[in-house]
């Protein structure tokens, strides 16, 4: 008989909590200062006086995706789907996260589908993975895989797609200037990536909603 031999994939760096090592909330404060003097402002008038502290509290609740693992969110599934295998789609999930380039916003909107194979998983803990993954320092290609990515490493269905839809501050408020430009990437993996008539029904689904 012969052997069979399974290959070991590596476990995606994405699944887990990235591990942090912050620094302190002076260290935070007193940098945040140093920035409000770059600017040519007075961090002493009375509007800047409590920027600093205001700034180190809000990039904790921006960034607060560092702190989770998206892959346990996905941890519950349910089997009672009587018989369901068809597209599931959560469309237009609204996010916001930050260009690591230049630490300016992205605000989008996400569409997310996968193709389940016996269980399925809330829908709210599809959104929950995009948002976890928006709060950190980002490109939109990097987002949009990996979404795609931990939803197929974590329930294993016979495809994901997944297409994002977003501004970027960094365009639009420096450089170029081009306000209102729309950004657009996709991905696909399993089903989706290898049968295009899958795409072009993820895309028509999502763009029903839309005016057609």
């Amino acid at each position: 008989m012969d052997a069979v031999v399974k290959k070991i994939m590596p476990r995606s760096d994405f699944m887990d909590k990235p591990e942090t090592h912050r620094p302190t909330q002076a260290e935070v404060e007193a940098a945040v200062l140093t920035l409000l003097r770059w600017t040519g402002d007075n961090p002493d008038r009375e509007g800047l006086r409590d920027t600093p502290k205001r700034v180190a509290n809000a990039y904790l609740e921006m960034f607060n995706g560092y702190d989770m693992c998206p892959a346990e969110e996905l941890g519950r599934t349910f089997e009672e789907v009587a018989g369901y295998d068809d597209l599931v789609i959560v469309r237009d999930i609204q996010f916001h996260s930050h260009c690591e380039h230049h630490m300016v916003p992205i605000i989008g909107k996400a569409h997310v589908g996968y193709l389940p194979d016996g269980k399925v998983v809330g829908l709210s803990k599809i959104a929950r993975v995009v948002d976890i993954f928006a709060h950190r320092l980002q490109t939109q290609e990097a987002l949009t895989a990996q979404i795609a990515g931990v939803i197929q490493e974590v329930l294993n269905p016979r495809g994901v797609a997944v297409m994002i839809e977003a501004e970027h501050m960094c365009m639009a408020m420096r450089g170029i200037r081009k306000q209102g430009s729309t950004t657009l990437t996709s991905t696909f993996t399993g089903v989706f990536k290898d049968n295009p008539e899958e795409q072009i029904r993820f895309l028509t689904m999502v763009r029903g909603g839309h005016g057609g």
